[in-house]
């Protein structure tokens, strides 16, 4: 799908008029139909971004699985490729992220996270970061330090925000037999 979307779509924005056209309707019945209430004010829309955005994210999440499943030698670093490649997708095509998570992603790989990415619905919100063991007790401190002791706003939040986990194995849905 991602290549077919790079062929069939244009990077330019499209506005409301040539969206209309090739659905075959007015830009007035594209609004009271299709839009939401948060979209009918918008002029361009950026298909082609958001398309490749979603499409490489779903290719992404396939062949995370995969290195799950196989434990390449390079798992670790390919899991984290990943997960910058993800960051990278959601803050510059999808434009789902802010300075300051962008910060904070820079801040987290600078202290030793192999992968880092926004994570939540974006617009805000937090990261995840993969840290190997060994390193995340200075990864914790240095980025206490370098994200959370510049703001006091950041700093009053920072108890409940950083914190260490482990991977589990996800949501379950489990059935009678």
């Amino acid at each position: 799908m991602l290549t077919v979307a790079e062929e069939v779509l244009h990077p330019e924005p499209y506005s409301i008029e040539e969206i209309g056209e090739h659905l075959g309707i007015s830009p007035k019945e594209l609004c009271a139909q299709i839009l939401s209430q948060n979209t009918r004010d918008v002029t361009l829309f950026k298909l082609y971004q958001r398309a490749k955005h979603v499409y490489s994210e779903a290719a992404r999440v396939l062949e995370f699985k995969k290195i799950c499943e196989e434990s390449p030698t390079d798992a670790i670093q390919a899991l984290g490729d990943l997960m910058n490649q993800s960051h990278a997708s959601c803050r510059d095509l999808y434009e789902c992220s802010c300075p300051e998570l962008n910060q904070l992603v820079d801040i987290c790989l600078q202290f030793g996270a192999v992968g880092s990415r926004l994570t939540g619905a974006g617009w805000g919100g937090c990261t995840v970061s993969m840290v190997p063991a060994d390193k995340l007790e200075r990864f914790l401190a240095n980025v206490k330090e370098a994200y959370y002791k510049n703001s006091d706003q950041r700093l009053t939040l920072e108890e409940n925000s950083l914190f260490a986990t482990n991977p589990g194995g996800g949501a379950m849905v489990f059935l009678e037999a």
